[in-house]
């Protein structure tokens, strides 16, 4: 069994390596606040991960003991041996983080495993919110809250976010038979959901997507000044670095398909010095 001592440095190691986005929000925090957003950021990868592995034969099989097993940690059982858990259970404790936020998320990368044709607004909404959403309502109990308001403004928050991914992943996601954007929209622009053609009209919908995205970025910005104040730059860095990502596939036109749109390092470093002012 990997001690606690062991358990954080493996969760930070995951999160260096693989939170591109999330990482710089995290350099802002207490040592104890960090700690803990990597053990949350090392659950919610290794639940994408299974969803996401190829050449697996059972991934829902996988992703079914992997659900067990976060059932036996929370009840305070042994659960089969991962680096993750112990990190994963001391950071639910210390920050009274809900339950319900876990299963909640594995329902959301279970939906993964087919294909995906979203038809509807309101369905990809449920989507991003089990995928996204819940990042957001779990980060806040770290960062520290006292309004409830901060629990309705972090799940716009989170649609914000998966918004931007969607719209930078829209080619990688259609090569796994995944096309998020709803066939409503796609009937109202004219394009099909198949080829992406007419070209024109099919970045017109993506524009219209990234004002969506816009909207909720808006209309959650109120959520930096209801968390704690210590927390705040850390908040502001991270709606920072999304939002320039979807300034950069606005400044492209939205030509997402050829190549995937990123915020350079240097950008994301200016982001966090200015968060701090």
């Amino acid at each position: 069994m990997t001690s606690l001592a062991d358990s954080y440095p493996w969760c930070e190691k995951v999160a260096r390596a693989q939170a591109k986005n999330f990482y710089y929000s995290f350099l802002l925090l207490s040592r104890p606040q960090r700690q803990g957003m990597c053990a949350m950021y090392a659950f919610m990868r290794y639940c994408d991960d299974l969803s996401d592995a190829e050449g697996v034969a059972d991934r829902a099989g996988d992703i079914a003991r992997w659900k067990l097993d976060l059932e036996k940690a929370l009840a305070g059982h042994s659960p089969a041996p991962h680096p993750l858990w112990p990190a994963f259970i001391d950071t639910v404790k210390r920050y009274g983080i809900p339950h319900k936020y876990f299963f909640e998320m594995i329902a959301g990368v279970s939906s993964d495993l087919e294909p995906q044709r979203v038809q509807t607004f309101a369905e990809l909404y449920d989507y991003c919110y089990h995928v996204a959403s819940v990042v957001g309502l779990v980060i806040i109990h770290i960062f520290g809250f006292d309004s409830p308001q901060a629990v309705e403004l972090a799940e716009k928050c989170g649609i914000a976010f998966q918004l931007t991914n969607i719209l930078r992943d829209v080619g990688e996601d259609h090569a796994k038979g995944r096309v998020y954007l709803p066939r409503e929209d796609f009937e109202r622009f004219g394009v099909s959901p198949d080829s992406f053609e007419p070209a024109v009209k099919f970045r017109e919908l993506l524009a219209f997507e990234g004002q969506r995205a816009r909207l909720y970025y808006k209309e959650s910005a109120p959520l930096v000044g209801l968390i704690h104040k210590q927390s705040r730059a850390s908040m502001r860095a991270l709606i920072g670095i999304y939002s320039r990502l979807l300034d950069h596939i606005e400044a492209a036109d939205y030509n997402v398909l050829p190549a995937r749109i990123r915020v350079p390092t240097a950008e994301k470093i200016w982001v966090l010095l200015r968060s701090l002012l």
